[in-house]
């Protein structure tokens, strides 16, 4: 799947327009520009937590779909974020890493960061269900 199907497959997804998400300019790459609905603490400003889960979920669901054969949307069995820093209100990326393909199952480790790469804001790993 290239980077314009992906594209088209993200305006699909209601809750990805909600959020703004992108496909980064690097491969397996996601963008979260800045939009003042993703903002929790207005007071920082700071991203809402859950845009940040809610980012680094859908970014591994459409790299499930670009990595594997389905076609259908992959089902979360079980996901986990651990914080790390605040988020800013800045541009927030996104990298996917592949930790598990079976044939029904898939394991994806997520980072998501703002200025640097090595600073991660939050560290995910998220188990799909995937049919044929």
């Amino acid at each position: 799947m290239n980077d314009l199907e992906l594209h088209q497959l993200i305006n699909r997804v209601p809750y990805a327009q909600t959020l703004g998400i992108q496909v980064g300019g690097e491969n397996d790459c996601f963008l979260l520009p800045t939009k003042k609905s993703n903002i929790g603490n207005p007071t920082l400003p700071a991203l809402h937590g859950g845009a940040i889960a809610g980012f680094m979920e859908l970014s591994a669901m459409m790299y499930v779909l670009r990595h594997s054969n389905s076609e259908k949307f992959p089902k979360v069995v079980d996901f986990a974020v651990d914080y790390v820093r605040a988020g800013k209100y800045v541009a927030t990326h996104s990298r996917c890493k592949l930790v598990y393909l079976g044939r029904r199952m898939i394991n994806v480790s997520i980072s998501a960061w703002q200025e640097d790469e090595a600073a991660p804001i939050a560290m995910a790993r998220a188990q799909f269900l995937v049919k044929e």
